[in-house]
């Protein structure tokens, strides 16, 4: 499944894209349920497929499976109900497909190229850091650059996503606590990063976490290892590389973090960015007013967003 959260008159939902459509999970799900006599279909479907994602992340394979059993439903029955279930992707407005994570745990220095390039050695544990959910930004959004720095840079991440509560996780048994995996931009102001030592000013100003197109869940996408990351600014390539040279991949990720701490359903993972970030050019490339960033990443998809320059001050 491409699960997303979508907005549509005022509202925001949980959904799957399917052939250019939108389904609601939630009304699907109470659809079936109607159609099987079911009482109390909508405290039923409410508990089981929530209409957004964190809570349907919370449901676990579960929650994932009725939810497509309910697509399936739908899509063959498409006039069982009497509330709207499906939408033309250009009706509505695609969100991120996680809306308030509990945790945005960021890893640094993961790709070999990207700690070369930074003059860095090659770590022997996993370098983190965070975000916050003020960050995210849906695949349709605009990246804000506000005029608190001059010096707004672009990373591509693959991205994955907690399906289940994990603690003392073993490599062996990690992918199967992951929900599903997409693309998020970690949007960065390196001046504001780098004024002291530790990065998260520069890391967590509003809306510098564009993520989307989707998450593809793991049932479809099965092996993280292998696949072409891409970075383009208008066109021009900066960023290339492939999850085979993870430094710590996937499933080492998930043993770490969840050795030292609990991670929860809808909990993100930014995997590390690869070489070629702006401030590395010789000379620095920032991010300006109409730039165009674009992340690909095999059998996920693109995620694009274009610059755009503000004004307001960023509110706290």
């Amino acid at each position: 499944m491409k699960l997303i959260n979508f907005t549509v008159a005022g509202y925001t939902r949980a959904g799957a894209i399917v052939d250019n459509k939108v389904i609601d999970l939630n009304y699907a799900y109470q659809a079936q349920l109607k159609a099987e006599g079911k009482y109390r279909y909508e405290a039923i479907a409410k508990a089981y497929v929530p209409d957004n994602t964190d809570e349907l992340y919370q449901g676990g394979k579960e929650s994932i499976q009725l939810a497509q059993n309910a697509i399936d439903f739908i899509l063959a029955n498409p006039e069982s109900f009497d509330k709207k279930v499906i939408y033309n992707l250009e009706e509505v407005k695609v969100e991120a497909p996680v809306g308030r994570p509990g945790k945005i745990i960021c890893v640094g220095h993961n790709y070999r190229e990207h700690i070369l390039e930074m003059g860095r050695e090659i770590p022997s544990n996993p370098v983190i850091f965070a975000k916050f959910a003020n960050t995210i930004l849906g695949p349709e959004d605009d990246i804000p650059h506000y005029p608190i720095s001059d010096q707004l840079d672009y990373e591509a991440e693959f991205t994955f996503v907690v399906g289940k509560q994990a603690r003392n996780v073993s490599e062996e048994e990690a992918l199967d606590y992951v929900a599903g995996y997409t693309i998020t931009n970690d949007v960065t102001y390196r001046d504001i990063q780098r004024r002291t030592l530790q990065w998260l000013q520069g890391k967590t100003v509003d809306g510098s976490a564009p993520m989307g197109p989707y998450l593809v869940t793991s049932d479809e996408l099965q092996n993280p290892s292998g696949l072409d990351v891409v970075l383009k600014v208008n066109g021009e390539v900066r960023q290339k590389t492939n999850t085979a040279n993870l430094v710590f991949s996937v499933q080492k990720l998930v043993a770490f973090l969840s050795n030292l701490m609990t991670l929860e359903p809808g909990d993100v993972v930014l995997t590390g960015t690869p070489g070629g970030v702006g401030v590395a050019m010789n000379p620095p490339q920032f991010l300006k007013d109409g730039d165009v960033v674009r992340i690909e990443i095999d059998q996920i998809g693109a995620l694009e967003n274009k610059v755009k320059a503000t004004e307001a001050a960023v509110t706290v």
